[in-house]
């Protein structure tokens, strides 16, 4: 007879979510407090004109008070028939926006960028950040991907700030 399976329950789940906030911070949470939500923390959405949320079910960035964490989903640029050098510019202008939204700019981020065309747009997409980074600049990872969530859209970069 096979022994039956327990069923999650949410202590489970924030149990889970509590280990991996510890993963990710490199272990300066303690298990207990990240599975627990102190009664004053609080989260809000950051929805700055600059930056609309493209589709629902997302907001286009979160701050997080107590760790003081802002996360921006990826944006992309307001003109998709631009020319590369300026779309990124628009992307990096809509990051700017949720990021001083959460109280936080470019000096606090690391920077996640997707491309559809990798090969073409990585040299533009080095060029233009560095007008908005400042030295010792973040850690980025830029990634080649076969298509994003917007029909025509060619680049999207994401921000995590620690303020």
């Amino acid at each position: 007879m096979l022994p039956r399976r327990r069923r999650a329950d949410k202590n489970d789940r924030r149990k889970f979510l509590g280990l991996t906030l510890l993963g990710i911070t490199g272990g300066t949470l303690t298990p207990a407090r990240a599975a627990e939500q102190p009664s004053g923390s609080k989260r809000q959405g950051l929805f700055p004109e600059e930056a609309p949320a493209a589709a629902a079910g997302y907001s286009p960035g979160i701050r997080a008070e107590g760790r003081q964490l802002v996360f921006v989903s990826g944006q992309g640029p307001k003109d998709l028939k631009a020319d590369m050098e300026q779309q990124i510019r628009q992307t990096f202008e809509h990051l700017g926006a949720v990021l001083r939204a959460g109280g936080a700019s470019f000096k606090n981020v690391m920077l996640r960028a997707y491309f559809v065309h990798l090969g073409r747009d990585l040299s533009v997409y080095r060029k233009v950040r560095k007008e908005y980074l400042v030295e010792p600049y973040p850690a980025s990872t830029a990634v080649g991907v076969t298509e994003l969530a917007i029909p025509g859209l060619q680049v999207e970069i994401e921000a995590v700030a620690v303020v």
